[in-house]
């Protein structure tokens, strides 16, 4: 209501100007949190399409917007509205943006998400280009997005020590503050909170492809905390957290040679719960697409613990099948995922979008 009221008194003395245009951001953010993506982009793109807002304003709704359609599994639009992202950026001329550089890199850090979802890994890299020793203190903290997204680049390519080192840079340069106080605009999935969050859950993953579980544990562990508390405990983004700890479970039975069925079982239900996963008996053309990478993940974990069991091998079998039909990922097989044993074969949940890498 207070948004609502501070976005009508922004209209009524500039309708299209930065005022209206922060007020569409903060709008769209809290409509997300709530589940509401749809009116969320219509927000967004009333500040991508405003003839007046400034660059940083439109940077802001051009990222979130990409990063929604590829929560939302749109990853063709979402690779065009970067290629027009790109553009933006590329048309602008350099004396009048200060700052131009560095948002550069945040369109180049979405483009390589993009590219990695379509397993184009030589195109991410590519894309990606600059973000390695990009620097993350004063006026630049607004560099943690491209920082996380090569880190993730490296996480899922094997190079798991520039990851790692990534990974700390960015939790380094968020936690040292108060995250309020960063001084960028983002939106969605996109916000500072979002790439905390992020970045947490991605070290978590590294350390467990590491075999550190201890460690791993105890940052994944920080990351569902930060998700309830941020999100709410039966939000979505919980689910995600989830599986990334179901799945760290899974490797550390594996090569410890201990089982931990019933803690799996517990996490993947609870996952695919928060996850609204569709029934099993819904036709492959009906998955949702939207998390589907997540849920066929789950999925496919649970089933493997099932299958093991005899008296439950049949339901296992059918879950297994189900996720094997929704999984779309172009770079790694479910298989793959579930079984790691390569690290150039990693395969990273990025929370912010809510996919497997």
């Amino acid at each position: 209501m207070i948004l609502e009221q501070g976005l009508a008194n922004a209209r009524e003395r500039e309708p299209d100007g930065d005022e209206t245009g922060l007020f569409l951001l903060a709008m769209s953010t809290l409509l997300y949190e709530r589940g509401e993506l749809q009116d969320a982009v219509e927000k967004l793109q009333l500040v991508r399409q405003s003839g007046r807002a400034s660059l940083d304003l439109k940077v802001a709704a051009y990222e979130a917007l990409i990063g929604l359609d590829l929560e939302a599994g749109k990853d063709d639009a979402s690779s065009a509205l970067a290629d027009e992202f790109g553009q933006l950026l590329g048309n602008t001329p350099k004396d009048s943006a200060p700052a131009l550089e560095v948002l550069k890199l945040r369109a180049k850090a979405v483009k390589g998400l993009v590219h990695i979802l379509r397993g184009d890994v030589k195109s991410a890299e590519l894309s990606l280009g600059g973000c390695q020793n990009c620097n993350m203190e004063g006026g630049e903290d607004q560099n943690v997005t491209a920082a996380l997204s090569y880190g993730e680049y490296s996480h899922c390519t094997g190079n798991f020590s520039l990851a790692k080192d990534l990974y700390e840079k960015v939790l380094h340069a968020l936690q040292t503050k108060d995250i309020a106080d960063n001084s960028y605009l983002a939106s969605t999935n996109m916000v500072p909170e979002e790439i905390l969050l992020g970045a947490t859950c991605a070290l978590g993953q590294l350390l467990s492809h590491s075999g550190k579980f201890s460690e791993a544990e105890e940052l994944l562990t920080t990351a569902l905390t930060r998700a309830e508390n941020h999100f709410g405990s039966t939000h979505p983004k919980v689910g995600v957290v989830l599986t990334c700890i179901a799945i760290m479970y899974r490797h550390k039975a594996k090569m410890e040679a201990s089982s931990s069925i019933l803690i799996q079982e517990g996490l993947y239900r609870r996952a695919l719960d928060l996850l609204k996963a569709p029934p099993l008996d819904s036709e492959v053309a009906d998955k949702q697409a939207a998390r589907r990478d997540l849920v066929a993940l789950a999925r496919g974990g649970y089933a493997e613990i099932l299958c093991i069991q005899q008296n439950r091998k049949g339901e296992g079998e059918r879950m297994r099948e189900w996720a094997m039909a929704a999984w779309k990922n172009p770079r790694l097989s479910l298989a793959q995922v579930l079984e790691f044993s390569e690290p150039s074969e990693a395969a990273v949940v990025d929370t912010r979008i809510c996919r497997v890498l």
